[in-house]
């Protein structure tokens, strides 16, 4: 059976913690800010961790990344 290869463009917009957990970049920060708040536009701008439902799903994607 050949080899799980890693998902590149998966791959390109994570990225792994010391922990192990993955770091994401928001959605929605694209255009159309008029219809944002002043708070959901700053928070937008702060990275966060891939959820805990999606981790299974994702690290199968990415198992040779370190």
């Amino acid at each position: 059976m050949p080899k799980q290869k890693t998902h590149r463009g998966l791959a390109k917009r994570v990225k792994r913690t010391g922990n192990g957990g993955l770091k994401r970049h928001r959605a929605f920060t694209s255009h159309r800010f008029h219809g944002k708040t002043k708070k959901q536009r700053r928070q937008l701008r702060k990275p966060t961790m891939v959820s805990s439902h999606d981790m299974k799903r994702v690290s199968q994607q990415l198992d040779n990344m370190k």
